[in-house]
């Protein structure tokens, strides 16, 4: 997360070439997963980079990727590297005579040369992202030049009213889609400064972001429900000490529980800025679903309603509407084509037509698309106000006694307990119920694990959303496995919940905990 990756991405959309980005925290074999499925013969990277004050050796991965690529065939013919510090190289792992070119030493020669910008048709493609399912072979979101652009400058000026002069602050990763058009194309095509963060927001301490956004005098401000819970619990009084305003903040990437979604209003924002809770996928381009700021009414843990254009709406499993605000759980499904769509994933139309379309066709033969609606892969319910709420991946949702259980739900009613910091549910399987939830919750610093407070958590599920929401174990952790990127690795608590083995855990950033958790059992 250094300024050198966006110019890179920048460089190879003037010349013309598709530009696949893949997140610094994957292993090498990740990447040339990637690699291959992409036919890329270049790789661009970095030396080196920080995480929690440590200088990383960041080039051990490339010969990793460029050697594992080799085994399934793809030969990389370059590596770029970019320096973390210019004129000095900072990584352990040596260059490769012939390969290996540092872009540093190579910019002198082209200093005031100008390369004309390629023409590219709206439909040419732009950049291929890959998504990171747990299981299966990635899949490589196809993005467009025209469509994409358009979308991600649109929802960047309308929903998060970004506007020339404004110092925008986008917290993600640009090894996400989130990073790509909420970080780079989209303020950018809107000709606004965009902050790119470098390292993880709680350390050294969690004042950081706010020490940030003073100095640079952000003013919009754009994170995850990760981040925010991370915040929240290790750093719920730092926002008042620092002098920063905010007019708009979002949030994005999973749905947020209504009383981080208050924190976030009431000290992050302190109560002055306006909050979008957007929902969208890596496969959609940009946000479905958000309120509109200044035109819709704030709603904690509710996204809003389609944004202009997008017209979503809940079907059941056997293909049937439900009724409009019926606040019914189903599978939330966008009627209508829009700009920012994927046109396909990359190499495998018929995967994407499986994926995302066949489920819910109402006529495999039609052109027409009407009958082609775009199948999200979420659960979600419509209120009788219009707004939708995510309940997370359809796989998210419990069957407990036939009753539909959204994770996100349950979750949100621990997160009432004062003393929990952080809350995952996986479901575990049993004999009567079919699948009971079990809970995982770390605790706030300075609060120590006891009975009580895993009473309180059953209470509180109980209470929020009813009897059959009774957790059949409270367990409290002393840390939650976690990627890089921060996000809960709910498989891994599932396997521990029912005694399977944790599989991969080779991209968190804690596996020690995973062992912590394991003699918890």
């Amino acid at each position: 997360m250094i300024a050198e990756l966006p110019v890179t991405m920048l460089a190879c959309a003037r010349l013309g070439i598709i530009h696949s980005q893949v997140f610094s925290g994957f292993s090498g074999k990740a990447c040339a997963d990637r690699i291959v499925d992409s036919g890329s013969h270049v790789l661009i990277t970095a030396d080196s980079y920080y995480r929690s004050g440590k200088l990383l050796d960041h080039k051990e991965k490339v010969e990793i990727a460029v050697a594992e690529a080799e085994k399934d065939g793809q030969k990389v013919d370059k590596v770029l590297i970019w320096e973390r510090y210019p004129g000095k190289y900072s990584a352990k792992t040596p260059l490769v005579e012939g390969r290996d070119f540092i872009v540093n030493d190579l910019l002198p020669q082209y200093r005031g040369v100008k390369v004309e910008p390629e023409k590219m048709l709206s439909e040419d493609i732009l950049f291929l992202m890959y998504t990171s399912g747990t299981t299966g072979k990635p899949k490589g979101a196809q993005h467009s030049t025209g469509g994409y652009m358009a979308y991600v400058t649109g929802t960047s000026k309308y929903i998060q009213d970004i506007h020339p002069e404004d110092v925008y602050w986008c917290m993600a990763d640009i090894g996400w889609i989130t990073g790509h058009s909420y970080i780079v194309y989209g303020p950018l095509s809107l000709a606004a400064s965009s902050v790119i963060f470098e390292g993880v927001p709680t350390y050294p301490d969690a004042g950081r972001p706010w020490r940030v956004a003073e100095e640079l005098d952000v003013n919009i401000f754009h994170t995850s429900p990760t981040a925010i819970r991370a915040l929240r619990r290790v750093g719920p009084d730092e926002p008042a000490k620092y002098n920063y305003h905010f007019k708009h903040m979002t949030t994005v990437g999973e749905p947020i529980e209504p009383e981080v979604w208050r924190w976030y209003y009431n000290v992050v924002g302190k109560k002055k800025a306006v909050i979008v809770d957007t929902w969208w996928q890596t496969e959609t381009g940009g946000f479905l679903c958000s309120t509109v700021p200044a035109i819709h009414r704030m709603k904690p843990g509710s996204a809003g309603p389609g944004v202009p254009g997008i017209y979503p709406a809940i079907l059941d499993d056997n293909s049937q509407p439900l009724p409009a605000g019926s606040n019914k759980a189903g599978n939330i499904i966008i009627r209508n084509p829009w700009p920012g769509l994927m046109q396909t994933v990359w190499g495998d139309d018929e995967r994407f037509v499986k994926v995302y379309y066949e489920r819910y066709c109402k006529d495999k033969n039609s052109t027409d698309w009407h009958d082609w609606p775009y199948f999200a892969g979420d659960g979600a319910v419509e209120a009788p106000d219009g707004y939708f709420r995510i309940l997370g991946r359809i796989d998210d949702v419990i069957n407990v006694a036939g009753h539909r259980l959204g994770t996100k739900e349950l979750e949100s009613a621990a997160l009432v307990v004062p003393e929990i910091g952080e809350a995952a549910v996986v479901p575990v399987a049993d004999p009567i119920k079919g699948k009971v939830p079990h809970i995982f919750v770390s605790l706030k610093p300075g609060i120590e694990p006891s009975a009580e407070v895993q009473q309180k958590v059953s209470d509180a599920l109980a209470e929020q959303i009813g009897p059959i929401a009774k957790p059949g174990r409270v367990w409290i952790v002393p840390d939650m496995p976690k990627t890089r990127s921060g996000k809960i690795m709910r498989r891994v608590l599932s396997a521990i919940a029912n005694g399977q083995p944790d599989g991969d855990i080779t991209t968190l950033a804690n596996p020690e905990v995973v062992k912590k958790i394991r003699e918890m059992s």
